[in-house]
């Protein structure tokens, strides 16, 4: 019972966190957003990791560092796929990441269930059905943001197989894993220099995006180590329902229903995949 409540709290976490970095995109630059959400987010794993007082951890924990580089191009492309699109459709399109740790496991030797099968067929239909809408003059199109929403997949996708090679070394890999996401998002602004400035009167809408996400990792953490994997898996890849559930009551968004359809397929499959 208490795996599966972390595992809920987790995707709720982390459901927000998504929200609103894609909402706050909308208005303030995206590598701001993604500088200052590290700062509470390293803070937060930072008092985490001091009241666990672990012992200090081998080279294996740096694979944190890969991860983080393909989870910052992964974020950053949700992000802008939810601020140019339709936060309904862009959030279910990039949970289907899931497919990618999956097909890398079959491929260096998992076996492949009915159900893992039965779960691809339904998030690659559903990506294809959220993907396109009806312009106006009814012919169908790529939707906003679905370019990013591909591309997220493909970065979520590749910081998923390192993070967790990192994980199973030790626990500190949560904060090397933030600490290098911050160092890159600084490289980054510094590059470009987008005004800091840009994020007056939100700084704690954003400093929010970074300890949910980082509340989702500590959640996640705890329900893996009292229950199932396949039990908290599924429960903690629910995250975009709190997403899609968020735009429809905040932003009022709305889909067509071949995209609605879409939406749920997608959900479905990413379901299917973690419980095989």
């Amino acid at each position: 019972m208490l795996a599966a409540a972390c595992a809920l709290g987790a995707s709720i976490a982390w459901g927000l966190a998504d929200f609103l970095g894609g909402l706050k995109s909308r208005t303030v630059p995206l590598l701001v957003v993604l500088l200052l959400a590290q700062v509470s987010g390293i803070a937060g794993i930072g008092l985490v990791v001091a009241i666990a007082e672990d012992s200090p951890p081998g080279s294996s924990v740096l694979w944190a560092v890969l991860a983080a580089l393909f989870g910052c191009v992964g974020l950053a492309s949700f992000y802008r796929g939810m601020a140019v699109g339709s936060i309904s459709v862009v959030a279910p399109i990039v949970a289907v990441a899931a497919v990618v740790p999956v097909t890398f496991g079959i491929a260096t030797g998992d076996d492949v269930s009915r159900t893992h099968l039965a779960g691809f067929g339904l998030a690659l239909a559903g990506v294809a059905l959220a993907s396109f809408e009806r312009g106006g003059g009814r012919a169908a199109r790529v939707a906003a943001g679905v370019p990013w929403a591909i591309a997220a997949v493909i970065g979520f996708g590749g910081y998923y197989v390192p993070m967790h090679e990192a994980s199973e070394q030790h626990f500190l890999w949560a904060f090397v894993f933030r600490v290098s996401f911050g160092v890159i998002a600084l490289m980054l602004w510094l590059a470009f220099r987008p005004p800091l400035t840009a994020a007056r009167g939100s700084l704690w809408t954003i400093a929010l995006i970074g300890v949910a996400d980082t509340l989702g990792n500590v959640l996640f953490a705890a329900a893996s180590s009292q229950g199932d994997v396949s039990i908290v898996s599924v429960l903690a890849t629910l995250y975009p329902v709190m997403t899609v559930g968020l735009a429809a009551i905040v932003l009022s968004e709305r889909v067509d229903r071949l995209q609605q359809l879409g939406v749920v397929a997608a959900l479905a499959g990413v379901v299917l995949i973690s419980a095989g």
